[in-house]
């Protein structure tokens, strides 16, 4: 006797189960697909144009103009940050101000950055990719137009915090979009940060000239016709789309959406690799600006060096420039995580070298080997928080990341200029070589982990 239909049937054995799937599919897609929601930002309504292949002429070539344009909006990043030690001898005269005062000028470029970090989140999701970094590229062009005319220092120091407002809305954005590629962002971050060196490393040669001239602060004049360059460029390639819109141009298809209605601002906060990596590159950051900032003080007050004092600077950030390429194959032969311990630890024996051994043109190399070593700290730091942070949350903390760390740019250049007041610029280096040590003990506590929570 055959066994009863309602036992072993196959129909009846299929028709519930499709039913429970239909009925789940129908409670997952409203549950997880919450883009489809009416009350969306500008950016998650923008439709992205469909995809093309990777690999055809026309998105290669997009692709590359795109990450070309991002590397010139860094490049600017990094010739800010070489303006300021080779003029800083001049301003101080210009403007009768000590150590303590000038070094105001760092901490109103970091207030400028954390404020523009801490908007970022705020304004991508309103304005989208596109916009908000052509907004950042047209402050930082005003900014270097205030301070052409060298305005009175409160008004100059003014102009510091609208460039680094700027500057954190492109750092935030070019690092979030070149950390979210699908094609050797490794690589391409190592690149990207290369070109932040060849900004730093070229301003400080032309700033050096300027500071011997009648109208040193030109400079500035200099500065702002490339930054409305790197603004035209941007509204060129960009067209103010949002990032998903960009990735589609180049055959890449739009990244992870969050599902959770937390703020994006307390998810980023409620993470604790979020914070580990902020402090860790506020030390970075402030170490890396305090040496391009302070060392031709250095060199002309303890080691007697000259005018030309200011290419030590341009050689510092040279060899920044340098590490970030020619050391990628030793990130990828030993490890990111475990050769940026070694790169510090060597960096803190170079600066013993020039804290301990007085010789100006010794100094000179160690300062250029000492960049060398610091230059791929921070693309590592970049590429390990595309690993192991939520893709959805990566360009908003990355923000957070870079912006908070900016907070060293001033905090340790302002330590540095307060130490000088008291114990003279030879505090400089066990400054430096403490801070080192520092960061290296806050790396050991990021955490290890290489997949990202997504």
């Amino acid at each position: 006797m055959s066994p009863p239909a309602t036992d072993h049937d196959p129909q009846s054995q299929d028709t519930k189960p499709h039913d429970d799937i239909e009925l789940t599919e129908r409670i997952n897609t409203k549950d997880t697909h919450p883009l489809s929601s009416p009350t969306l930002s500008p950016t998650q309504q923008s439709l992205s144009p469909p995809l093309i292949s990777p690999t055809s002429t026309s998105a290669i070539f997009k692709a590359r103009i795109q990450f070309i344009s991002l590397c010139y909006s860094i490049l600017l990043a990094g010739w800010n940050d070489g303006t300021t030690g080779p003029l800083l001898p001049r301003i101080q005269r210009v403007y009768h101000v000590g150590f303590a005062v000038v070094s105001l000028l760092f901490v109103a470029n970091c207030v400028g950055f954390v404020s523009g970090a801490m908007a970022n989140v705020a304004l991508t999701e309103k304005l989208g990719f596109g916009k908000v970094i052509v907004l950042g590229s047209s402050l930082q062009t005003i900014a270097y137009a205030i301070q052409a005319p060298a305005p009175p220092f409160p008004v100059f120091a003014i102009a510091y915090a609208l460039n680094g407002f700027g500057i954190a809305l492109q750092d935030a954005q070019a690092n979030g979009f070149v950390a979210s590629l699908k094609d050797n962002p490794a690589t391409k971050m190592g690149i990207l940060h290369a070109a932040y060196g060849a900004g730093a490393l070229a301003s400080p040669l032309i700033a050096t000239q300027f500071s011997q001239l009648p109208h040193w602060s030109f400079h500035y004049l200099v500065s702002m016709g490339i930054a409305a360059s790197n603004t035209i460029c941007l509204v060129l390639v960009f067209r103010g789309k949002n990032q998903d819109e960009c990735f589609a141009q180049i055959g890449l298809e739009a990244g992870e959406t969050g599902t959770s209605e937390v703020s994006a601002y307390r998810q980023i906060w409620g993470l604790k690799a979020v914070h580990l990596l902020a402090i860790f590159t506020l030390i970075y950051v402030g170490v890396e600006v305090t040496i391009g900032g302070w060392i031709v003080t250095f060199i002309i007050d303890v080691r007697g060096g000259g005018p030309s004092s200011g290419y030590i600077s341009a050689g510092f950030f040279g060899g920044l420039m340098l590490g970030r390429v020619v050391l990628l194959w030793v990130n990828h032969k030993v490890g990111e995580r475990r050769v940026l311990f070694i790169y510090a630890i060597l960096a803190i024996g170079l600066e013993l070298i020039v804290w301990l051994v007085p010789s100006l043109i010794g100094d000179a190399i160690t300062v250029s080997l000492v960049g060398l070593l610091l230059g791929p700290i921070y693309p590592i730091m970049m590429n390990h928080s595309s690993r192991i942070l939520p893709r959805w949350l990566l360009t908003g903390s990355i923000g957070w990341i870079a912006g908070f760390g900016q907070a060293g740019s001033a905090l340790l250049p302002f330590m540095t200029g307060a130490l000088a007041s008291k114990f003279g610029i030879g505090s400089l280096q066990p400054l430096l070589v403490s801070m080192m040590a520092t960061m290296v003990g806050l790396w050991a506590l990021v955490p290890n982990s290489q997949k990202r929570p997504d």
